[in-house]
């Protein structure tokens, strides 16, 4: 069979960006960093492993569709109307006088610096869209693994990122007008785009909320993760078409289709489904961006290079910085959106593309400008990692009341308060009762569509997804939750699932409902904080009921219950095996009378060698006396009952070695 040349080089540079992402993950640094390098290494003017680039680059571009899909997922059209602030106010002022400070100083050049070749209008006006626009598909996808998309600096820099993507549109308008003007002038090329855009907003959003959300109850209904994932991938990249054909941005397509996908009870789902594709295209993604650097030009450009990157972060970090604090931010959150935005994006590299394409901008600037932005997107992953520290170092002098905090209002957007319900059957809706009931917000996620619907029916903020799958519980938001409670009834898929779940979070607190207590113990070493087996539970309120009738004091009763329960249900695991028992593996109670000459006659109990170490004595009975527990240091009489505990292979070695 033939490999097509293109083929091998794709294979070739996903090899090495595997390897270079090892490296930086190694050393503890992003592996954007990584990507960034392996495309500067194999670009054209580098090794030049890669010919195909046009190819790379088409594939890159799926997976910035694939990332604004799932941002869309997260913000619905009443959190986007929420977050009007700072999309209109922080955006709109991020672009505006980004744009016009560089306009104006790109204009300025042309006039201080006389005998090079003119900048002009037009390649002025590039130069201000360029800019102003920022790395979404960075910010994003750091801040998601940061877990800190929701978090005040998170929102508001998402914010500006939107208006930054649809500013986008007029750049390309104008910039495309200016190198061939149409007949009608560039306002009406611009309310041309402008009607599009509503067009293909207005088109999107009738088709998801009449022909999507049934269709894909239809096919949640069939538990077929593989329609599910085809499904998500044709929404995402029809909307994405769409707005191409239109002429538009396809990344807009995709946003708005995850948006309106938002609201529905699937968003976890699909988002859980999209996240494998996305971070791989979004790698390839950051390797074409590397590729775009010309290393010829850097012996001779590099302090103009250097001197455009300083001014451009500098520039960037003290507006967004002013921008914030005139928005009435904290100190903190601004100083934080600051750092997380103050470098060049991806759009800026496409319409830095259009310009030098267009002959509107000289062509040694246009490298110097690449040059900038590239190296401003390797130092961006650095600040991004590193926002919370970098802020805390730089107000280290304030006062403790001004440091980085969040209003109530901003803890409830962000959902970092909630406890997550693993499932909404029966245990789960009671628990969501009770949460209720005690005044703390919940959310969960469950498999079955008809009641994930009727849940949302009645306000309920219960969501599609597999619960049992880490990275659905990532997109429901467990790493980020109070508390999670798995209320599941396969054993074996959440004992998995919290053992992921307590690797990506130590210090979260997961409940486990259990049938019975033959996973207990697994559940427990998998880290489990509690594990409630439901057959215990119900045998300890029959009998503190049974206690209460026959007239135990209610304080008694409730002290007994808890002992049993600080005891992690060990009074209660081991039982008397009846004929019906099978499970080898279950721990079962048995009497063994010691006789006279036993060997263990005069040995203390903490002293017994049991020949197992699972094996424990739960009760004495001696001269029609019951203890239990015994103490520890009581030796051992003949004619002593001893009850033990333990599986039926370790039972018998105890016993043999109790009676010998």
């Amino acid at each position: 069979m033939h490999t097509p040349e293109g083929f091998a080089e794709l294979l070739l540079l996903l090899l090495i960006a595997v390897g270079a992402a090892v490296v930086f993950m190694r050393l503890r640094l992003p592996a954007v960093l990584g990507y960034l390098a392996v495309g500067i290494a194999a670009g054209p003017t580098a090794l030049g492993v890669v010919h195909d680039v046009e190819t790379i680059r088409s594939l890159a571009e799926l997976g910035v569709v694939l990332l604004l899909f799932t941002i869309g997922l997260e913000f619905s059209l009443p959190d986007l109307a929420r977050m009007r602030g700072a999309l209109l106010g922080l955006g709109g002022g991020e672009v505006g006088l980004a744009g016009a400070a560089a306009f104006g100083a790109a204009l300025f050049l042309d006039v201080v610096v006389p005998g090079t070749p003119a900048i002009g209008f037009a390649g002025a006006l590039v130069i201000a869209g360029v800019v102003a626009m920022s790395s979404t598909a960075l910010v994003t996808k750091q801040l998601t693994d940061q877990v800190e998309l929701g978090a005040p600096h998170g929102r508001a820099a998402l914010g500006i990122l939107l208006f930054q993507d649809l500013a986008v549109v007029p750049f390309l308008v104008v910039i495309s007008g200016l190198a061939a003007p149409g007949e009608a002038g560039i306002g009406i090329d611009l309310l041309l785009a402008l009607g599009k855009g509503v067009v293909a907003v207005v088109v999107i959003l009738l088709v998801g909320r009449f022909i999507l959300h049934r269709a894909l109850s239809q096919v949640a209904a069939l538990y077929s993760g593989e329609l599910l994932t085809l499904s998500a991938l044709t929404v995402a990249l029809g909307a994405a078409w769409w707005t191409a054909f239109l002429g538009l941005s396809p990344a807009l397509g995709a946003f708005v289709a995850g948006m309106m996908l938002g609201e529905s009870p699937f968003r976890h789902t699909m988002e859980a489904e999209i996240r494998p594709f996305r971070d791989v295209l979004l790698a390839l993604f950051f390797v074409s961006i590397g590729m775009l650097l010309d290393l010829t030009v850097l012996p001779e450009g590099w302090p103009w290079i250097l001197l455009l990157f300083a001014a451009l972060v500098a520039f960037k970090l003290v507006l967004i910085l002013i921008l914030g604090l005139v928005a009435r931010m904290p100190l903190a959150t601004a100083l934080r959106t600051a750092l997380v935005l103050a470098h060049g994006g991806e759009f800026g590299f496409a319409l830095l593309s259009l310009g030098l394409s267009q002959e509107l901008l000289p062509p040694a600037y246009g490298q110097v400008v690449l040059a900038a932005l590239l190296l401003s997107m390797a130092v961006a992953p650095l600040a991004l990692r590193f926002n919370g520290p970098i802020t805390a170092w730089l107000l280290r002098s304030r006062r403790p009341a001004e440091a980085p905090a969040a209003s109530p209002a901003e803890l409830t957007s962000t959902d970092s308060d909630c406890v997550l319900l693993v499932g909404f059957g029966r245990v789960g809706q009671h628990i969501a009762r009770l949460l209720e009931d005690a005044g703390y917000p919940w959310r969960a996620v469950d498999m079955d569509p008809v009641r994930v619907e009727n849940a949302r029916a009645a306000g309920a903020p219960v969501a599609h997804g597999d619960g049992s799958r880490l990275d659905v519980l990532r997109a429901a938001g467990a790493t980020d939750a109070r508390a999670v409670a798995f209320t599941l009834d396969d054993p074996a898929a959440v004992v998995n699932a919290v053992e992921s779940l307590r690797n990506e979070r130590p210090d979260l607190p997961i409940l486990v409902r259990a049938r019975d207590d033959a996973h207990l113990q697994e559940l427990q070493h998998a880290g489990a904080t509690e594990v409630i087996p439901e057959t215990l539970e119900a045998g300890l309120m029959v009998g503190s009921h049974v206690l209460l009738l026959l007239g135990e004091p209610a304080e008694a009763v409730t002290d007994r219950i808890r002992a049993v329960r600080m005891g992690r249900y060990e009074l209660l695991r081991a039982l008397f095996p009846g004929a019906a028992n099978v499970d080898p593996e279950a721990l079962e109670l048995r009497a063994v009378e010691v006789p006279g000459d036993a060997h263990v006659v005069g040995v203390a109990i903490d002293e017994l060698d049991l020949g197992a170490r699972a094996v424990r004595v739960t009760s004495l009975k001696r001269d029609g006396e019951r203890l239990e527990p015994p103490p520890a240091e009581t030796r051992i009489r003949g004619g002593d009952v001893l009850m033990i505990s333990g599986t039926g292979p370790d039972l018998e070695r105890a016993e043999a070695a109790l009676v010998r």
